[in-house]
C-alpha cells in the first residue's frame, strides 16, 4: 500500500481530529512526517503523539513554515485561519505540496484565487477544499453548470460566537438580530474566521460576489446552523446543516484526506 506523507499547519482542535483519525487508523495511507503552529508547544504536542503510539516513523514540529516545507510533504492540512492559507499556499504549491483546507475564505480574494489557480498549474499540485459544516457542493456545482441560478447562504450563530466582532453589542444577547446581509467577500471581510463555508459555497455556485449572505444572531442559540437554497428554472435545492460545535469540519478534511486516495470517489 503507498503511504503517502502528510503535514499539518494548524495545531488546533481542527488538526488534533486528524490526529486522532491517524491514530484509529482511518488514514492508513499517510504518514504525518511534520506539524507547525504559530504556537510551537501546539506542534509539538502533535508530534509528540506520534511518538508514543510508535508508527514506525517520526513526526517533527517545526518552528517556521519554511521548516516544514523542507520536509517535502506530498499533502498539507491547513486548519489555521484565511490569513494563514494566504502565507501557505503559493510556498506549499511551489514546493510541490498539495494542500487541503478549510481556510476557504481566503480564495474570496479574486486576485489571491488566480495565484493559486495558476501556481497549482504550474507546479502539478491541487487545492482540496473541505466540506467543513456544510454539504452539497456536488449539487450546486451541477446547477452553476446547467443554467443560471440563484444562491442563498443563511446562518444562525450565537451572540456569544460574535463578542469579538465589529457587530456585537448586549443587546444581542435578548435580541434575534440579522447582523450582516450582503455578499461572501463582504461577509468574510466582516467575519474573517467564523463564514468560511459561506466563501465554499459560493466558489461551488454563483461565486463569492453573487450569492446573497445573511448572518443571524439567535440569543440562546447553540452552534451553527446554515442553510444553502439554490434555485433555477429546473431545479430547487436545499441543504441545511446544524452542528452543534466545529467537529463536523475537522472530519470533513479526515473524509477528503480518504476521498483522494479511494479507488472510488465521490
Amino acid at each position: 500500500m503507498k503511504t503517502h506523507a502528510l503535514a499539518i499547519a494548524g495545531c488546533g482542535k481542527l488538526g488534533k481530529i486528524v490526529v486522532e483519525a491517524l491514530l484509529k487508523d482511518l488514514l492508513p495511507n499517510y504518514q504525518l512526517i511534520g506539524t507547525y503552529s504559530r504556537t510551537f508547544k501546539k506542534a509539538e504536542e502533535i508530534a509528540n503523539n506520534i511518538y508514543v503510539a510508535d508508527l514506525g516513523y517520526t513526526c517533527t514540529p517545526c518552528h517556521t513554515l519554511s521548516e516544514l516545507l523542507q520536509l517535502k510533504p506530498e499533502y498539507i492540512v491547513e486548519t489555521s485561519s484565511p490569513t494563514g492559507l494566504k502565507e501557505l499556499a503559493l510556498p506549499a504549491l511551489k514546493n510541490g505540496s498539495n494542500i487541503v483546507t478549510l481556510s476557504i475564505g481566503a480564495l474570496a480574494d479574486a486576485e489571491f484565487y488566480k495565484a493559486v489557480e495558476k501556481t497549482a498549474f504550474e507546479n502539478n499540485t491541487r487545492v482540496h477544499l473541505a466540506s467543513g459544516a456544510i454539504g452539497g457542493f456536488d449539487v450546486m456545482g451541477t446547477v452553476a453548470l446547467m443554467e443560471e441560478s440563484e444562491v442563498t447562504f443563511t446562518t444562525e450563530k450565537s451572540p456569544n460566537s460574535l463578542r469579538r466582532t465589529p457587530v456585537y453589542d448586549e443587546a444581542l444577547q435578548t435580541e434575534k438580530r440579522e447582523v450582516f446581509k450582503g455578499d461572501a467577500i463582504g461577509a468574510i471581510a466582516l467575519f474573517p474566521t467564523h463564514v468560511n463555508v459561506s466563501v465554499a459555497a459560493a466558489l461551488a455556485s454563483v461565486g463569492p460576489e453573487n450569492i446573497k449572505v445573511s448572518i443571524n444572531s439567535v440569543p440562546g442559540f447553540v452552534g451553527d446552523d446554515h442553510r444553502i437554497e439554490v434555485r433555477s428554472e429546473n431545479i430547487h435545492a436545499v441543504v441545511d446543516v446544524y452542528s452543534k460545535n466545529a467537529k463536523i469540519a475537522g472530519w470533513s478534511v479526515v473524509n477528503t484526506l480518504r476521498n483522494i486516495v479511494s479507488p472510488i470517489v465521490f
